[in-house]
């Protein structure tokens, strides 16, 4: 064994060591509610995925008032856990006593900017800067939340936590110093590129030759028992012990956010337009790179959707899916529209984009159902909502693309913007989504509240796309051909969409969900979240080679949830 490996192995095993040991000591701690149940409520729904702070240093210098505990740190972890526990039967009064954690902001608010006169940036004050930026983000609050992560970007570099600390530091670190750094500069990456997507920004920070490994030696959360914190289950159910996998899929989120980078700088930068040429290569590149992505995902992370568990994985994991979804269909939407059709054979036929895009939109809603039906909709965080917004302007796209809604369609239609509404309590920021929908749906005539209505109801649009009608009433239609069949220039294309059972599948007997009640399971689902029958229909489907032309004449949905891009000060859209 080489000196490096050893060396290696031996941080390793010390970091695991007290990791074990500060939960144990965890157990034995007492924190009076809200408090605990707010705490507990992040462990188990924020923390997995985006790591923002190093559970067992924080917990032990909560108790000694050490380096990486700060009364500012547990009021913003705290106020930033208020959005999903403030209907919980459990608090709901206590935290209607607390003003909804409006007076943890104000405490977070007023202890960062003394912090920052003081010129006290620690890691805490980072760690804070992040959650405060996230809850703002919930909120709608651009401006803040933006400015929030950025000052939290600034800290890290002046910080030295861009640079690999064990590598290029004058400072002799602890391992768990090591640790943490290497986590807090993965995180901010992670969310710079998350919340640069939801505004219309430039990403900020970047991955470079000097930057720290996207390696996390202490793993311990990846053999966690994760259950479903505030989640209420009936008598005689409960949620089965399941392995959280905690560390495997905040590396693969990380990997998968290298790739979104990349896309976000070629494709959707607000001020620098890239050239055809640049579109394509980044097209390409980024292509195979979600496919070797997607084909390494490890089979306990990876959620097959006509294979599909009866009961949903833990939120992270199946946020994890969303979001490669979500990344799958933002870089091949572009290729479908926004560009003059130039009707070369083998454009006419390249059926990629379009497949991409209608099956990720299609996993999309059938995760988003897992999720509900076995956890409610009380604890969606923000990326998954962003996923079924990205899926809704698929759907957009295709009634545009033929100048006619079909009653699929307005199917899948209806159960995005039903379960955007759902969350909206949670991330009030969707609210600005469900406008641009419903802006789209005004410009078409569309009217998607009715739906008893199942007719195809006809749009006209300014700019007309080639004529693509069909003998079917949907576009898309079943056929039992064989690909191989299939001549490429005079039949349709074929593509498989997941069969009956990745939508339909025997849940716990688990007793309905109130409405006020966004927590519990149920069996008994929302008539506005029946899953479409549409996406019921097994087999291959077809795709007319006159779909492609039809999709290139139309502009998709808009891939932020802030509005255009503002170089000047604004002010905050609070919700």
């Amino acid at each position: 064994m080489s000196p490096v490996s050893s060396e290696l192995d031996g941080r390793k095993e010390r970091l695991i060591n007290n990791a074990w040991r500060e939960r144990a000591f965890e157990q034995l701690t007492t924190i009076p509610d809200p408090f605990q149940h707010l705490l507990d409520s992040h462990w188990c729904w924020v923390h997995p995925l985006f790591n923002f702070v190093y559970r067992p240093a924080f917990t032990r210098d909560m108790k000694l008032n050490g380096p990486y505990f700060s009364e500012i740190l547990l009021n913003a972890i705290v106020s930033h856990s208020m959005r999903w526990c403030k209907n919980e039967p459990k608090i709901a009064n206590q935290i209607k006593e607390l003003d909804c954690g409006n007076k943890f902001l104000d405490k977070v608010c007023f202890g960062l900017f003394n912090s920052l006169k003081d010129g006290n940036g620690q890691i805490p004050i980072v760690q804070s800067l992040l959650l405060l930026s996230a809850e703002e983000c919930g909120r709608g609050n651009r401006t803040q939340a933006w400015l929030y992560s950025g000052m939290a970007f600034r800290l890290v570099e002046d910080l030295g936590i861009t640079i690999d600390s064990r590598k290029y530091s004058s400072v002799r670190f602890s391992d768990e110093d090591i640790e943490i750094r290497n986590r807090l500069f993965w995180t901010c990456y992670f969310w710079d590129k998350l919340v640069s997507l939801y505004f219309g920004r430039s990403p900020i920070i970047q991955d470079t030759p000097v930057s720290p490994p996207r390696i996390l030696l202490d793993d311990t959360a990846e053999i966690e028992i994760w259950t479903p914190h505030g989640v209420v289950f009936p008598e005689g159910t409960h949620y089965p012990p399941t392995q959280s996998h905690a560390t495997s899929c905040f590396m693969k989120m990380c990997s998968l956010t290298e790739i979104l980078n990349q896309i976000i700088i070629h494709i959707y930068d607000p001020v620098r337009k890239s050239t055809e040429a640049e579109f394509q290569t980044c097209l390409i590149q980024q292509s195979s790179s979600l496919e070797r992505w997607w084909d390494e995902l490890p089979v306990f992370l990876k959620l097959i959707i006509d294979n599909l568990p009866p009961y949903s994985p833990p939120s992270h994991i199946v946020t994890l899916n969303c979001v490669y979804h979500t990344t799958n269909i933002l870089l091949h939407r572009p290729a479908l529209c926004s560009r003059p059709f130039r009707g070369a054979a083998e454009e006419t036929h390249n059926g990629k984009p379009l497949v991409q895009c209608v099956s990720s939109a299609t996993s999309i809603l059938a995760l988003y159902d897992l999720y509900r039906r076995t956890f409610g909709d009380g604890h969606v965080l923000l990326s998954m909502a962003y996923s079924i917004y990205t899926a809704a302007s698929i759907f957009l796209l295709e009634i545009q693309a033929l100048r006619y809604a079909s009653p699929q369609t307005l199917d899948k239609l209806r159960f995005c913007v039903a379960a955007l509404n759902r969350v909206t309590m949670t991330n009030p920021v969707i609210k600005t989504a469900l406008n641009l929908i419903e802006q789209e749906l005004a410009k078409l005539g569309i009217d998607i509240r009715d739906s008893s209505n199942r007719d195809t109801q006809h749009i006209s649009l300014a700019r007309r796309a080639p004529d693509v009608s069909r003998p079917h009433s949907d576009q898309l239609t079943a056929s039992s051909s064989s690909p191989s069949t299939i001549q490429r220039t005079q039949s349709p294309l074929l593509y498989a969409v997941p069969p009956h059972g990745a939508f339909s599948f025997t849940p716990p007997p688990l007793a309905k969900q109130r409405e006020d009640d966004g927590n519990a399971m149920l069996t008994d689902p929302d008539p506005s979240l029946a899953i479409p029958d549409s996406l019921k229909q097994e087999g291959m489907y077809e795709i007319a080679p006159e779909l492609f032309e039809a999709f290139s004449y139309v502009e998709p949905l808009s891939a932020t949830m802030g509005g255009k891009f503002e170089t000047g000060w604004g002010e905050g859209e609070a919700m």
